[in-house]
């Protein structure tokens, strides 16, 4: 049975370029997808079409159980969307800002104004609820749009990059905002550039490149393509790189990457803890000494880097990174 959310096929191009290139996604009731890619990779304009805001030239997809393409005013009656950039009216007060999405979504005043004193306090907007929205920073208006995308409670969200330009502490809010509507049933499918966000929220992971889906998974599924752990040292002199790189060689399994200026040496292993102790007692044994030794998984990071390709894309000021 497809999920609240559900595409198949989705193509639109914009003259020579395919922004979506034949794209599936199923979201199932109650969870979030996360849907990542590096800029111009398609996933604004995958949100703009299942939310009727964009035609596709080909495909299917429904929201709700609602076909977008037949019956788009009952899908826009089904969803919030919160799109990159907040969309409130500067002349407007942040609580008339509200009452007037509330009030275009036919609900009463009294209860639009109700609802609006509840998202005030939810977003941190109640001190500058009765300010217009032209004297806020541009965290709070991000903040405001969001509200403002919440008012009906509506079962299904679209939220494209919805924490852009917010600090870390309404970051953190948002979040737990989040959290607290999927707990309730609500469906999500989010946008992001932080990887750390999606590794929290997303049941599911979409990477999108170049307008395709190129891998789908759990963030432990997809962690587990890029590889097991890995054991970073960093030694205390760079003539001892080569003995370091000697031990790692031994012990890991693979390719044993140096970076010469910083004296970081990175090898993937399998073992955890205890072949970590074994790492340190043979660098000691071929005296080298360690300024800094940790074991990792891949993060989310690693995944979209290794997924996309531009993890070669080095900074012309960093030193380029040696394998043997």
């Amino acid at each position: 049975m497809p999920g609240a959310i559900h595409a198949e096929g989705l193509v639109k191009t914009f003259g020579d370029v395919r922004a979506l290139d034949g794209v599936d996604l199923d979201v199932p009731e109650g969870t979030v997808l996360g849907l990542l890619g590096p800029n111009g990779a398609g996933k604004t304009t995958a949100v703009r079409v299942l939310t009727t805001l964009l035609r596709p030239d080909s495909g299917t997809a429904t929201v709700a159980g609602i076909d977008v393409l037949r019956k788009p005013n009952e899908v826009r009656r089904s969803i919030g969307l919160s799109g990159q950039f907040a969309a409130v009216d500067e002349y407007l007060t942040g609580r008339e800002n509200l009452q007037m999405v509330g009030q275009l979504y036919q609900m009463s005043a009294r209860d639009a104004k109700a609802r609006a004193g509840v998202l005030l306090d939810r977003f941190n907007l109640a001190d500058a609820a009765d300010r217009t929205a032209k004297t806020y920073s541009g965290g709070m208006r991000r903040r405001l749009d969001l509200a403002a995308a919440l008012v009906v409670s509506p079962p299904v969200m679209f939220m494209d990059e919805p924490t852009t330009g917010l600090d870390p502490r309404n970051r953190q809010q948002l979040w737990d905002v989040i959290e607290d509507l999927v707990a309730g049933g609500t469906t999500l499918l989010l946008t992001t550039q932080y990887l750390e966000e999606a590794d929290r929220l997303a049941n599911d992971i979409c990477v999108i490149d170049h307008g395709k889906v190129i891998a789908r998974g759990t963030s432990d599924e997809l962690k587990a393509r890029t590889g097991g752990e890995r054991v970073e040292v960093v030694v205390h002199r760079p003539d001892e790189i080569e003995r370091a790189r000697s031990v790692l060689t031994s012990l890991g399994k693979g390719e044993v990457t140096v970076v010469r200026l910083s004296r970081k040496l990175t090898a993937p292993v399998s073992g955890g803890a205890k072949l970590l102790a074994e790492i340190i007692r043979d660098l000691d044994a071929q005296g080298v000494e360690i300024d800094d030794i940790a074991l990792r998984r891949p993060t989310l990071d690693d995944v979209f880097l290794s997924l996309t390709g531009h993890a070669a894309e080095a900074d012309a000021n960093e030193e380029k990174e040696e394998t043997r």
